[in-house]
């Protein structure tokens, strides 16, 4: 079968690289220059299943709106023109009950353990290196308040069966030594021994290296802009250049997606949510992060990929903006150079803003429709985590196999 792929983030090239090697002739097409442009590019890197949480709580209207006059809140809402912005944000405070966020919660944890099998199963299968570390993620709590409510938190998880141990700082600077500077300003940690972290851009790259070398079609700077049709199904891709047939389509396009989605008449509520990120280099005499983790009462997320340091914080709910000013990371590169002082080389920063596509709901929409598409987008912040098992349940569905999950939650809506 000649399948189409829209996309060439770590969703478009996870997804060729299953239908590759369930034997399909794959034509990924990307509007960049080449793969993990975007949201890829520098994500937070944690593959972390234990922060399936959703965004979308009782405690987010609050946050939201406090937002609007003092600085530093973890999620920030920026009113605007755009109606897709207010119609989403409406759809998200629906899902802001107890009982949805605990649903919504167990469908992300649900996806996400499995995808991150997955992702280091396709690993091996590619032979590929993405300075991944093992050992597991630190969510690190600064008070015993803070603590005690964190642990609360993850009963959840822990009821879904995620080994989560709650340990004192001595134990949190046990398992990373490079925290023992640090070590009066811990309460403690929940210690995911499951968890990793790893580089999604180096990962994607080498990946999609993997498959243009077995087979794969890459048509990059080439921007999709419509569809030929037949009868209810699609028969080619349009670009700005020229069509592409095939027998199958499936959109990966993150934040783009809902806008090419409207060529076909599909309304797909996905928003562009900011996230800022910070890498830093690591030379002789640093003291980098030994595991990946968060920095849970400030939430500044951070890992080590090799000789770098990445720290990212926020959401902010703000439109198609990516600019940034150094002020926008000066909170984030605080907190962590206090958990941090010598982790890496705090000036020379190299800053960077992108877009998750967001669902109201938190999990992303995985569906077919009009016969022969695919939606594959949505994956929000955790598309590193949700990506590789995301890409194999779409080779099942061109099987016609049953998934290995449901997939209730992340049906067209």
């Amino acid at each position: 079968m000649k399948v189409v792929v829209l996309g060439a983030g770590i969703v478009g090239i996870t997804t060729a690289w299953e239908l590759m090697r369930d034997g399909h002739e794959v034509t990924v097409v990307e509007r960049q220059a080449g793969p993990a442009l975007g949201t890829s590019y520098a994500n937070a890197g944690l593959i972390a299943p234990s922060h399936s949480f959703s965004w979308a709580s009782p405690r987010a209207p609050k946050i939201l709106l406090k937002s609007l006059y003092l600085p530093g809140q973890a999620l920030r809402f920026r009113p605007g023109l755009d109606p897709h912005l207010w119609t989403w944000s409406a759809r998200f405070l629906r899902n802001c009950t107890a009982a949805r966020a605990v649903r919504n919660t167990r469908r992300k944890l649900r996806l996400a353990r499995y995808s991150a099998e997955r992702l280091h199963a396709i690993a091996g299968d590619a032979g590929i290196g993405f300075h991944g570390v093992a050992g597991g993620l630190l969510y690190l709590y600064r008070s015993p308040r803070t603590l005690e409510r964190g642990a609360a938190n993850m009963a959840i998880l822990r009821e879904e069966g995620m080994d989560l141990r709650v340990i004192d700082a001595d134990a949190a600077v046990a398992l990373d030594p490079s925290l023992s500077a640090a070590r009066e300003r811990i309460a403690g940690a929940v210690w995911c021994p499951d968890d990793g972290s790893g580089d999604a851009r180096v990962y994607t790259c080498a990946l999609a290296a993997r498959c243009a070398e077995m087979g794969v079609t890459f048509r990059y700077d080439t921007q999709a802009t419509g569809f030929a049709r037949d009868g209810g199904r699609i028969a080619a891709v349009r670009t700005d250049g020229d069509e592409i047939a095939g027998d199958l389509v499936v959109l990966c396009l993150g934040v783009w997606s809902p806008a090419l989605g409207r060529r076909l008449g599909l309304s797909l509520p996905v928003h562009p949510i900011k996230g800022y990120s910070v890498t830093l280099p690591i030379g002789p005499g640093h003291k980098p992060p030994t595991l990946g983790g968060v920095d849970e009462d400030n939430l500044v997320a951070y890992a080590r990929f090799g000789d770098r340091m990445r720290v990212t914080a926020t959401a902010e709910f703000a439109g198609w903006d990516t600019s940034h000013k150094p002020a926008a990371f000066e909170h984030m590169l605080a907190r962590v150079r206090e958990l941090y002082p010598e982790g890496a080389d705090y000036d020379r920063p190299d800053h960077w803003a992108g877009l998750r596509p967001m669902t109201p709901e938190g999990t992303p929409i995985l569906a077919r429709t009009l016969g022969n598409l695919i939606v594959n987008t949505g994956h929000g912040h955790m598309g590193w985590t949700m990506a590789p098992g995301c890409a194999r349940i779409v080779a099942d569905m061109v099987k016609g196999q049953t998934p290995a999950i449901p997939l209730d939650g992340m049906e067209l809506r």
